[in-house]
């Protein structure tokens, strides 16, 4: 389909009581992101538009000059999709629909129409379903036949959408309910999961960052996983883990999660709350960086807005987040090596190319150095009738020294957390347990 795109850049206050967005990001930059966004789902964006918006109207945000200026565009160019990205109330939709002749969907639409597309899991559409739901809830000038559909997102781009009849409130009340205990479902699910995770205590390391940032690529470099890495945005919709081993050999969960977005809205992030609690449950953050995008101080405060929305504080962030500095292969040489020399300057960052792999060693031995500030070290004997533990010590501790005696039995220098050692001294403990200095000294 053919889509045109709009980015109202809004002076005032309007009557109706929007204001611009609280967004630091160029006009350009939105007009860039936004195309990006039309492209993900394989539009074909035939013009952009930035237009200053001195005076929001309430029925339309344009005013009379300015739509007629596009619908010219739209004519001339054969374009049956118009972009805008500001959001916009049901009536605003409706009026400008029938002022361009054209359907009309604003950043949110857009943004779950990308979701409906890349959910490929239970929980994945489940949430799109919930977040597009409600964000219909008060667009009431719709039409409600998308809501038989099963696969998630619904879809925005054709089909019953374009006609206008009376929506059934309570058919879509009860739908909504009825996503919400399937969620509740899938969470709880998640939940034994994790709990599970737990009990088999690998350190967790999510990777969060604004869509595009390159998580996916650094995730695949790190791990040798063949998720989908593309320069896509929002190619990751569905969390995905991966059990690694750092340089000294500890086992942690890797997790990539869905990328942010500037002027996410709050239902939307509520709906995916599901996924994004496995940031909240992570023993480390990595926040990937596409250093780059000349917006990146932008959007890594987006990032952290919502980090802050989801319950992570500054304070909570410090102690447990490492930026990354991605695509540095993609700077000129003079800024690359600049930024090179800023990061290893500075803590808790890392300049990396998850393309190129440089910078990605010192990656894994930064996130081995801050797991281990929570490491105890002892030296235990492991006689003959526990060397079956061996496996598992390799698998859940840093052995940096071991000596095989006489008798059979191993002598190992460790680094393990609290929890595991109170593990291993639980497995040491089953059957006939041997006496204390025979397991460490």
């Amino acid at each position: 389909m053919r889509a045109t795109v709009v980015v109202p850049v809004l002076k005032s206050r309007s009557r109706g009581g929007q204001t611009e967005s609280a967004s630091t990001r160029t006009p350009e930059s939105r007009l860039e992101e936004a195309t990006g966004l039309a492209q993900a789902i394989d539009l074909d964006v035939v013009n952009g538009s930035i237009v200053p918006v001195n005076d929001p109207r309430p029925a339309t945000l344009l005013g009379t000059g300015k739509i007629e200026e596009i619908k010219a565009l739209l004519d001339e160019r054969d374009s049956g999709l118009v972009i805008v990205d500001h959001p916009l109330t049901p009536v605003q939709q409706r009026n400008l629909e029938k002022e361009w002749n054209a359907k009309v969907i604003d950043r949110t639409g857009l943004i779950l129409e990308i979701f409906g597309r890349r959910a490929s899991t239970k929980e994945g559409t489940l949430q799109v379903d919930l977040a597009h739901l409600n964000y219909q809830k008060g667009r009431l000038v719709r039409s409600w036949t998308h809501l038989e559909r099963q696969r998630g997102g619904g879809g925005f781009m054709g089909g019953p959408g374009e006609t206008q009849i009376e929506a059934d409130r309570r058919l879509l009340q009860d739908r909504i309910i009825k996503l919400e205990r399937e969620l509740e479902q899938v969470v709880r699910t998640r939940q034994l999961h994790r709990a599970k995770r737990r009990k088999v205590p690998h350190p967790i390391v999510a990777l969060v960052g604004y869509t595009n940032a390159g998580k996916s690529t650094l995730f695949n470099r790190i791990t040798g996983a063949g998720v989908l890495a593309e320069d896509m945005l929002f190619a990751t919709l569905d969390p995905t883990l991966r059990r690694m081993k750092l340089p000294h050999g500890r086992t942690v969960i890797l997790s990539d999660t869905v990328g942010f977005i500037s002027d996410l809205p709050t239902h939307l992030v509520a709906a995916f709350r599901a996924t994004l609690e496995e940031v909240l449950e992570a023993d480390l953050i990595l926040h990937v960086r596409d250093m780059s995008d000349p917006d990146n101080q932008a959007q890594s405060s987006d990032v952290m807005r919502i980090l802050g929305d989801l319950g992570i504080d500054e304070a909570e962030a410090e102690k447990r987040l490492i930026e990354v500095w991605n695509k540095i292969d993609r700077l000129e040489p003079e800024v690359h090596d600049a930024m090179v020399q800023r990061a290893a300057g500075a803590s808790n960052v890392v300049a990396v190319s998850a393309v190129s792999g440089e910078g990605v060693d010192t990656l894994m031995e930064e996130i081995s150095r801050r797991l281990s500030g929570v490491m105890t070290e002892t030296t235990i004997r492991l006689p003959v009738d526990k060397l079956a533990l061996l496996p598992w010590l390799y698998d859940h501790a840093i052995v940096d020294g071991r000596e095989d005696n006489e008798d059979g039995s191993i002598t190992l220098d460790l680094r393990l957390s609290e929890t595991e050692a109170a593990e291993l001294e639980r497995r040491i403990g089953n059957g006939p347990k041997p006496p204390r200095e025979d397991w460490e000294r």
